[in-house]
């Protein structure tokens, strides 16, 4: 069973707003089955809202528009619908009075114009909007289904999951599809497929496998899909089993919102113990990562933004010396950075971060990109150096991600 998505608006292709529409609705029909096909954009404009539920048509089973059903002039998307079912627009009784009562609960005057938005399509289902003032639109053709709905995210999600979803499984024989999310730090995606090589090319017909990489991160996604319910979550949990094993040492949880921070804080308190950090060339994207947890303040102490040499100096104790032979951006550097944090707050772990994020060198020699990291333990400290390019963005991104990722390894090894 497929679908297709169709959002208008002008204001979602010049960029003025983001189309979340379109991503709630997918992950909604996901979840009771339906594969969305294609997702698709659309101008205020009649001919280009033609064309595309006419290709919806022949690509898809459920065509779902949101959009373009306000009461002004350029909300065009009821007559253009009533041109393509050759339908006519008439005042629905059952939604005026919808309206009326509805402005008289927030004591707001209606116009006539508010009361237009009763005017509707006489082919189609009516879904009641008890958001809004403009209704959803259920058409039937042969054995496709045509859905229109507001455009106003609140709007459309109450008439999604109140009567479009409900309705669409009462209409269809839809198949079941189930999620499995495994989040993984630190190896790169085509290094985790070769180590799934064997593993993948045995998969059942009825499990598919996607990578999703970013930056130090790739979310493996296992997807069940089929009638059998019982025997697709069978499956699925089988083949979990026989992957986990495969990639222990690079996964970070099952969950597709687990992120590397949260699972540093849960060690952390697992384990009651504490972290702070001093940052330079990162600028408090460490503390900033690690405090977006709630509950942070549990193990979290606090942060040095040493961006300034005399920071360093004056604060963390890195010794003149030091910077002098060594340059601010160096292992020496890194390291006393560390130790004086973890002094200073009197924790049991600390990251420090020195580098060049670019585009300039500042007072050092060394390449745009070069990145020191330490991580201070109860007995040790441990540096590494990493160069990750440019531009600036990438480089704060990805020293902030490998500290994290440095941390949870050296948590793990407790």
């Amino acid at each position: 069973m497929k679908a297709e998505i169709i959002t208008i608006g002008d204001e979602i292709l010049i960029g003025q707003i983001l189309d979340t529409n379109s991503v709630f609705i997918a992950k909604e029909l996901n979840k009771i089955g339906v594969s969305v096909y294609q997702i698709t954009s659309v101008q205020d404009d009649k001919t280009h809202i033609l064309k595309s539920i006419k290709e919806a048509e022949e690509n898809a089973d459920i065509i779902i528009l949101t959009g373009g059903l306000g009461p002004t002039k350029d909300d065009i998307t009821k007559r253009t619908l009533c041109e393509y079912f050759d339908d006519e627009l008439k005042i629905n009784v059952d939604i005026q009075q919808h309206i009326k009562e509805l402005f008289a609960k927030i004591n707001y005057q209606y116009t006539d114009l508010d009361l237009q938005q009763a005017l509707l399509p006489n082919k189609a289902k009516i879904l009641k909007n008890y958001l809004g003032t403009a209704s959803g639109m259920w058409f039937g053709k042969g054995e496709k289904v045509f859905v229109s709905m507001p455009g106003v995210p609140n709007e459309m999600k109450g008439l999604m999951l109140s009567s479009v979803l409900p309705k669409l499984q009462q209409t269809f024989d839809l198949p079941f599809i189930f999620h499995k999310n495994i989040v993984t730090y630190g190896m790169g995606e085509s290094k985790i497929a070769k180590r799934l090589e064997t593993w993948e090319s045995n998969l059942p017909s009825e499990i598919k496998l996607a990578y999703l990489p970013s930056y130090g991160k790739t979310r493996l996604r296992l997807t069940a899909k089929g009638k059998n319910k019982e025997k697709l979550e069978s499956i699925l949990e089988r083949e979990l089993k026989i992957l986990t094993p495969l990639i222990k040492d690079i996964i970070v949880g099952f969950d597709q919102d687990e992120s590397l921070e949260s699972t540093i804080g849960k060690l952390l308190i697992e384990k009651k113990l504490t972290l702070a950090t001093a940052e330079s060339c990162t600028g408090g994207a460490i503390a900033k990562s690690i405090t977006s947890v709630a509950g942070a303040s549990k193990y979290f102490i606090g942060s040095i933004v040493s961006y300034n040499e005399r920071i360093k100096t004056a604060v963390l104790g890195v010794l003149p010396e030091t910077i002098k032979k060594h340059s601010v951006v160096s292992k020496a550097v890194a390291e006393e950075m560390a130790k004086g944090i973890q002094l200073l707050y009197a924790t049991d772990y600390a990251i420090s971060v020195t580098g060049n994020a670019g585009p300039t060198t500042d007072k050092t020699d060394t390449s745009i990109g070069v990145v020191f990291i330490s991580i201070a333990t109860p007995n040790s400290i441990i540096t590494k150096e990493y160069n990750f390019g440019q531009p600036r963005e990438k480089v704060v991104e990805r020293a902030t991600i490998k500290s994290l990722e440095l941390l949870r390894k050296e948590l793990l090894n407790l």
